[in-house]
């Protein structure tokens, strides 16, 4: 980080004129119907529009008190636990699911097929991209990484501001065929610059689904079980949708709104994720049980 010099004594002093003067008193968001966030002052969800891609619910309402019950997940309908019963030892889950909730449907044989090989084909990046964007300043944010890569992205692409259904259509599983390379790649830049170890730069296989791939660009020798990448599959869509009013969800509807483009877009929602109180919880999860042992 650049030094300046006499900014850190700077904001030390002035942090307080902060705290004295840009504090609101609680009190006034009751009095004026305010939430604060996504959660009213009882913890309930704030209802922040309508969807009809997912449905969750993991509590109930007893003599006003929430409390929790056992939970359930809908994809445009289906239960997920009939979804990854449907395909349990005949064919990775991702895709499928990818494809149910983009356009609202279960896709026939064929059309699966054709996705599938979509995604494949999609697994690329422009020429250098990898070196120049990935591979410079190298961190173990690694949430960060892609979201810098995804607006980096977006200097490649001539329809940018183009937002028609397709384009943004195009945009969008570009960005889902690419973040197994983002995060695989950021992962060995940051292991090879800052751990001092080897390293791995692995090209993914058409042949293989979205989750073996990953575990293959992750791996120094590209190997992994069936079983690993069956949970790993099943993990990747369970993460895709919860709901519809989760924070980064939120993030999207409030940047597209304004009619931003789609890198933009997932790339603030990618903030809001990385978020400890949001997706980057798994990493506190992570520091605790280490803290633990």
């Amino acid at each position: 980080m650049c030094v300046i010099k006499g900014l850190d004594n700077y904001v030390e002093n002035k942090k307080e004129l902060c705290y004295k003067n840009d504090g609101i008193d609680r009190d006034l968001f009751g009095k004026y119907g305010v939430k604060r966030g996504l959660r009213d002052e009882k913890g309930q969800g704030v209802l922040t529009g309508l969807t009809n891609i997912s449905h969750l619910g993991g509590t109930k309402l007893v003599d006003g008190v929430k409390v929790p019950t056992d939970g359930f997940l809908l994809y445009r309908g289906y239960d997920i636990v009939d979804l990854v019963q449907g395909a349990l030892g005949k064919r990775y889950i991702f895709e499928e699911a990818a494809y149910l909730l983009l356009f609202g449907q279960l896709p026939n044989s064929q059309e699966l097929d054709e996705f599938k090989s979509i995604i494949a084909n999609a697994m690329s990046f422009p020429p250098s991209f990898t070196r120049d964007v990935i591979m410079k300043a190298a961190t173990p944010d690694i949430m960060n990484n892609m979201t810098r890569s995804i607006l980096t992205l977006s200097s490649y692409d001539d329809e940018l501001n183009n937002l028609s259904l397709e384009n943004v259509l195009r945009q969008c599983i570009m960005l889902i065929s690419t973040f197994p390379m983002m995060a695989a790649y950021g992962y060995h830049a940051y292991n090879h610059y800052e751990n001092d170890k080897s390293m791995y730069i692995h090209r993914p296989d058409k042949n293989l689904s979205l989750a073996e791939n990953l575990l293959r660009m992750l791996r120094p020798n590209g190997e992994y079980s069936k079983l690993e990448a069956r949970a790993l599959d099943i993990a990747l869509m369970l993460h895709m949708e919860h709901g519809g009013g989760n924070n980064s969800t939120f993030t999207t509807r409030v940047v597209t709104s304004s009619g931003s483009d789609t890198y933009s877009a997932i790339a603030a929602a990618m903030s809001s994720l990385k978020g400890k109180k949001h997706g980057g919880a798994n990493l506190m999860v992570i520091n605790m049980m280490d803290d633990i042992k």
